[in-house]
């Protein structure tokens, strides 16, 4: 990966929807090359998607809670039915899986109209594995640079 590549990660970081000719033009390339660049990049590996950044109206005006999950073990068997099971509970907008006092920390999103208490209790709880979950709720959510 050369300096064009770089910068050309640097535009698509700020803003994905920038055409072939204005990457290529902010980057002195034509169009045709910045774009079997970018192509590339997304080949490699570099590039692993591209995803519009919704408002929260559009979300659903969600609140936004961190839970701390401990699992009853760290067998390979216990964290993969873990994994799977969350992969298809849409209330989980991430989830890493963290060193330190907790197995794994998700970010929960709760819509205007539904309850955490609800999702905590019916969802959350009923994941394979679950031992303990501990909730923080956010104030107020920050926008920053990608």
């Amino acid at each position: 990966m050369d300096r064009i590549d770089q910068k050309i990660l640097a535009l698509l970081a700020r803003d994905a929807s920038l055409t072939s000719e204005q990457i290529g033009e902010a980057v002195g390339l034509s169009s045709s090359a910045a774009h079997r660049r970018v192509k590339a990049l997304e080949a490699a590996g570099a590039i692993m998607g591209y995803r519009a950044r919704l408002s929260p109206a559009a979300r659903g005006n969600p609140s936004t809670v961190f839970v701390q999950v401990t699992l009853t073990d760290q067998r390979q068997a216990t964290m993969l039915a873990f994994e799977r099971a969350l992969a298809a509970t849409p209330q989980v907008a991430e989830a890493y899986l963290m060193s330190g006092e907790s197995d794994y920390l998700l970010k929960v999103l709760v819509r205007t109209g539904d309850s955490y208490e609800r999702i905590h209790r019916e969802i959350l709880s009923a994941l394979p594995g679950v031992h303990r979950l501990m909730s923080q709720f956010t104030i107020r959510t920050l926008e920053t640079e990608d």
